[in-house]
Parts: structure tokens; sequence; C-alpha cells
């Protein structure tokens, strides 16, 4: 029988480094473990959530219900053709660390995402992107406990109606399954994406004239480290806010007045704009408000200085959110999940 017990204290586990504590704990460390707890009567409809590295949550008071720690480990070599590998991973398993595994055997694909914090196991749900490059590019099928019946599933990339940090276990399907593992297929002669951001000037300015993956990999942690705090340093989770996606014609209206707006294209003939510019632009950038603030690199990210609560970054979000509306008409939407 498995003892659930009281945690004083979350801070270790969100990477805000948010003071809460949660009812009851329990670290899941094999599929056995979680299998046995559907016998636990402690278990059965009660309330739970579901945490990997806590890289993207938001607690903004204490959690009256049952966490479930996802510890699962393991990397696996499943398939492998002349071109191409499929890789199975255990949800448990760190994010950037299975990167530079990938990296070292020159499995390409997944290079550009590297240094992004969390487990592999909330990557899909994220569908995480950075630098022209999204999850749903490598990921072929996940599997998953359904929290109902015990029973293990089968997603296949379709069946996870992956959007813009979108998928179909952000709405539809949110904590009606446990995921266990990840697999990726992964290509063996890899093909470089280094247009996006400041990569190909990164290799520039380094003379790299003909990249490897490792090359795309460790300007990628570079310009991430430039950019963005360590939450071992400040308490942060990454982007709080999703670029926006805009019309084409309000894009336009937009650019009569900031000809310096930046863009990108979007699916349906729509544009994508860095949430950061209209975060700088209205003077949020580096702003402090007694424990939290803005970071004054990176305009996306929201940080604790060191005792904030979760209710005072939440409020400093909608002021942001209310001053985007009134000064551009866009609606800034957060990536991070609330609670």
């Amino acid at each position: 029988m498995h003892t659930f017990h009281k945690l004083t204290d979350l801070q270790a586990y969100n990477t805000f480094g948010i003071s809460v504590s949660a009812t009851r704990f329990v670290e899941i460390s094999s599929l056995e473990h979680l299998q046995s707890l559907y016998k636990n009567e402690d278990f059965n409809n009660k309330q739970y959530l579901i945490l990997g590295g806590g890289s993207n949550i938001l607690f903004t008071k204490d959690y009256e219900g049952l966490i479930l720690k996802n510890n699962l480990k393991g990397i696996s070599l499943v398939n492998e053709t002349e071109n191409y590998v499929w890789v199975k991973v255990a949800a448990g398993e760190l994010w950037h660390p299975f990167v530079l595994y990938c990296v070292e055997r020159n499995w390409g694909g997944i290079e550009n995402l590297s240094l992004i914090p969390g487990t592999v196991g909330a990557a899909p749900i994220q569908n995480i992107g950075a630098y022209g490059v999204e999850l749903k590019e490598t990921f072929e099928s996940l599997e998953a406990i359904n929290m109902h019946n015990g029973q293990t599933e089968t997603f296949t990339n379709e069946q996870c109606n992956f959007g813009y940090r979108e998928s179909i276990f952000k709405h539809d399907l949110k904590g009606e399954y446990f995921i266990s593992s990840v697999t990726f297929k992964l290509n063996k002669k890899p093909v470089l994406n280094a247009t996006y951001g400041d990569i190909q000037n990164l290799l520039d300015s380094k003379q790299i004239k003909v990249p490897t993956i490792k090359d795309v990999s460790d300007a990628v942690i570079d310009i991430r480290r430039s950019k963005l705090p360590d939450p071992a340093q400040i308490g942060n989770a990454g982007s709080f806010f999703k670029n926006p996606i805009i019309s084409k014609a309000q894009f336009e209206s937009l650019k009569l007045n900031h000809p310096e707006i930046k863009s990108f294209p979007a699916p349906d003939a729509k544009v994508k704009i860095p949430a950061a510019w209209f975060i700088e632009k209205a003077g949020w950038k580096g702003k402090r408000i007694g424990d939290i603030g803005v970071h004054e690199k990176q305009a996306l990210v929201l940080v604790n200085y060191g005792g904030g609560k979760g209710e005072d970054i939440l409020k400093l979000a909608y002021e942001i959110i209310d001053s985007i509306k009134t000064e551009f008409n866009v609606t800034l939407i957060p990536e991070v999940n609330i609670l």
C-alpha cells in the first residue's frame, strides 16, 4: 500500500520557486506504482495534479488534492533504418539532457529545442517550440495511462491535435491521462535549421562554415542563456505569454504606427508577433514590484526575485494583458498553467 504524505512546501518542485503546500504528494517511479494507486481508495475520485518539472506552472494558492510527481526514467532505441531512429523516452526524463543525448549520437530534429526546461512527458502537452522548430515535427507517438481505468493507451501525432503551444492534453483531455513515455523519430542525416533568430549570426561569428547539430544546439544554448534567467538564480517559468497571432490587416495597421515591428508568418495567412515586443513597447520590461517583476533582458519572462507570491505574479500578468489590449488591441494569452 502506498503512503501519501502531506508536502509542506512545493517550492523545490516549481521553477517559479513559489512556496505553497499540497494536501498529499506521491512520486511515481514505475508504471506498477501508478497502477497500484488505483487500488488505493484514498486515490479514487479525488482531485489530483500530474507534475513534471514544474517549469510551466504558477501556483497561486495551496493545492487541495494529490500531486503525482512523474519520475519515470529510461531511454531506449526501438527502431532504426538507414536514415532514421525511433527513440522511446520515459516521461520523467528531463528534456534538455535528452536533447544532448540525441545530439551526441548525431540524431537530428530537436537540437533547436535545447535548454528548454521541464520533462519529456510535459513536452507534447505544450507542443514545445523554439527557433523555428516545434516538437510535433519529430513526435511519433506517446503512451499514457487513462486515469479513469488505469489502461495504457497510445496516441499518434494526429491524435494529439498539435497546434501552437497546444495539444489535446491541454483542453479536451486535460488531467485525464498520465503520460508515461514519448517516442520520437529522429534523422540520422540531420537537416539543420539555423535560419531563425540569432542562430546563423552566432555561427558566422564563430566562423563555423559547415555546422553540425552540436553547433546549432550550442548556439541555441548560448542565445537562451544570454536572454533568459536561470530558474536556479531567479524564479521563472520561461515565456509567460504566447506570441499572439493576428490578421494581416491588423498587422498592416500596427505597422503604420510602428514600422519597426517584428513579425513571422503564421498559418492561414496570419501573422505572429513576438509578445515581448508589445510588452517592451508598453514599458513593462525590467519593471519590478516588490519581490516580483518583468525580467530586465527578456520582457516575455515574469520573475520571482525570492519570496514572491503566485497571486502577485498573476495580478502583474493581468495588468500587462490589460495594458497591451488598451494600447494595441491585441490580447496576450498566458502560456503557463495557472493553479
